[in-house]
């Protein structure tokens, strides 16, 4: 068993100007052949790095599998977070190699535009937030949309997969492996280092979704998220007791009122940046039935979070996510005009991308 780990000793071939890196922890290999034709695909427009934190038994059979196709390797012994996906970014973002780097969940398929956006947006930005949208659309997947288009109503989603930049995710230190909300650490993280955040609401990446089973599993964690953003947690512990007093006073207009509200709020969000081309009109309509198993699910996470924290992984996770506060250092990575680290930009065409006024960090690499 590995003990150690020395990232400039991995011979990873430098092939293309962007890298691709996949965390991975497999119980099963239901999906490999699904996913090894992606990887093969993939390898053609980025360099991959798959780490890998799966049992022995099917780290041997991925390594076999994926030989010569991407880099395969175990994630740093030495990265003891709680949360395993952490361990396996910061592992394929330690290696050397090109700045511009692609992280992504396991069921993230890219396409070639999509890849290229990426890659022409981080010429202006440390970290790339695109939008997922699900490909298929089972009926828990159409129930889950409702989440997103609410979500992009008022501001952005939480993707699988962000495009950010190597240099500067080494020089902030990385971000905390030991919260359940990593992907809000990772945003929080490059805010409070200085970083420059590029929300492309209207660059779609296709996601595949989970099975029946593993999506009612999911529930409370995902609630258990919002501790970290304690007004929306808030507003959704405060819906079924304001729905209980509406109905008590025979106010049920109160109550239509709130769903026809969740409606036009997520179909707002369908529209933004062309959304209705991925999003189907039906997801709009079940936003209501989300916020609905949200507002009961935030009273069990509230619950998992006063006994403990909520079970991840054969542990107990207590803490959603740090704060920009908390997570902010004396100084900053690269600082520069606080209105300008949060940006969005409306065409992720690479031919119209956003260049102008870059990173803060890459105008001063440029220019030492």
């Amino acid at each position: 068993m590995r003990t150690g780990f020395d990232a400039a000793a991995v011979d990873v071939p430098v092939t293309t100007g962007l890298d691709y890196v996949l965390p991975l922890r497999w119980a099963g290999d239901a999906g490999l052949e699904e996913l090894t034709a992606y990887l093969r695909w993939l390898s053609g427009h980025a360099r991959v790095i798959v780490v890998d934190g799966s049992a022995g038994p099917l780290f041997d059979a991925h390594a076999r599998r994926w030989d010569g196709l991407v880099t395969h390797l175990r994630p740093d012994a030495r990265l003891a977070f709680a949360n395993g996906k952490v361990s396996g970014v910061t592992t394929g973002l330690r290696l050397p190699g090109p700045d511009h780097v692609v992280i992504a969940d396991d069921d993230i398929r890219y396409d070639e535009r999509s890849l290229a956006a990426i890659d022409a947006l981080l010429a202006g930005a440390d970290l790339v937030r695109p939008q997922n949208h699900f490909d298929p659309l089972p009926w828990h997947a159409r129930w889950d949309t409702g989440r997103t288009l609410l979500n992009r109503s008022l501001g952005a989603d939480y993707p699988g997969t962000f495009g950010v930049r190597r240099s500067f995710f080494q020089r902030m230190g990385g971000y905390d492996g030991d919260v359940l909300f990593e992907n809000l650490e990772l945003i929080r993280t490059v805010r409070a280092h200085g970083g420059r955040e590029l929300r492309v609401p209207g660059l779609y990446v296709r996601r595949l979704p989970c099975d029946t089973r593993h999506f009612w599993s999911q529930r409370v964690r995902q609630a258990y998220d919002d501790l970290a953003q304690p007004a929306r947690m808030a507003l959704f512990l405060s819906l079924l007791p304001a729905a209980g007093a509406a109905l008590l006073r025979r106010r049920p207009g109160w109550v239509l009122a709130g769903v026809g509200l969740t409606v036009a709020m997520a179909e707002l969000g369908r529209r933004r940046g062309g959304g209705g081309r991925v999003f189907p009109a039906s997801a709009s309509w079940l936003a209501p039935v989300w916020v609905l198993e949200r507002a009961v699910c935030s009273w069990l996470a509230l619950g998992a979070a006063l006994g403990g924290g909520v079970p991840y992984a054969g542990s107990r996770l207590r803490r959603a996510a740090h704060s920009v506060r908390q997570l902010r250092p004396r100084r900053a990575v690269c600082p520069g005009p606080a209105r300008a680290r949060v940006r969005e930009v409306s065409s992720p065409d690479p031919a119209r991308s956003w260049r102008g006024n870059p990173s803060p960090c890459a105008t001063r690499r440029r220019t030492a």
